[in-house]
């Protein structure tokens, strides 16, 4: 291992660890924990919404529906008086059966008409419905709007800061031996991050923990290139 390694070890640690704080900071932006709570509400406006939404449309169905069928008996209707009035000589019989029909379609039109209006009138109360929740939408939608522009750029600041501390690990843990890199990489993906720390004193930064004295002076003893591990953690051991 060529002089230097385990300070630049530290270094590719410090990088590691900035990375991991850049990336929690993008995820836990301020800006971003207010947007998901507005986003919240909007999808609970969207599903209120578009319950009304199907509601109103189920009764715009059934009056275009109605609206069909009362054009049908129109039409029925007309035929038959048309009949009527070009069947003058006809026998009573067959007037009076056209008539009757002619009544019993006038009474189905009337059925029909009211049950287009109560399809009309139900309306009403959903289009209030509608108007309201709009209306209570739209502030929570600007506010989303302005939110997300600045999580957007909160974001591209930290892109910046990500992609300077990425290019300078790399170009770091490129200068590494293997051995020492393949060792730390095992270490940092078993204990959360930190594979490396420095020796400060007789504590370990990286559990914190205090080593015995005899221990601390035989590290320091060692050369200075030379890997140790810290006995209460199993980090690599950096003594600074």
């Amino acid at each position: 291992m060529s002089d230097g390694s385990l300070d630049r070890l530290l270094v590719v640690q410090d990088l590691d660890t900035l990375i991991t704080q850049l990336a929690h900071r993008r995820a836990a932006l301020a800006e971003r924990v207010g947007l998901t709570a507005l986003e919240v509400e909007l999808a609970a406006l969207a599903t209120e919404e578009a319950a009304l939404v199907t509601s109103r449309g189920a009764l715009v169905a059934r009056q275009k529906d109605l609206e069909g069928q009362i054009a049908v008996v129109n039409e029925r209707r007309t035929g038959i008086e048309q009949r009527m009035y070009a069947a003058r000589g006809s026998s009573t019989r067959d007037l009076q059966a056209m008539d009757e029909e002619v009544r019993h379609l006038n009474q189905r039109r009337v059925e029909l008409e009211d049950e287009e209006l109560v399809a009309m009138v139900d309306q009403e109360p959903l289009d209030a419905a509608l108007a309201a929740l709009a209306g209570r939408k739209a502030p929570i939608e600007e506010k989303a709007t302005v939110l997300r522009a600045e999580v957007a750029q909160g974001q591209a600041e930290i892109d910046g800061e990500l992609k300077e501390a990425r290019a300078a690990r790399a170009s770091e843990a490129a200068q590494l031996p293997s051995a020492l890199s393949d060792r730390y990489e095992l270490l940092r993906t078993r204990l959360k991050g930190t594979g490396a720390a420095r020796l400060i004193g007789h504590r370990c930064s990286g559990c914190h923990l205090e080593l015995a004295p005899v221990e601390v002076d035989r590290i320091r003893a060692m050369s200075p290139d030379t890997v140790v591990t810290c006995d209460q953690c199993g980090r690599i051991l950096v003594p600074t």
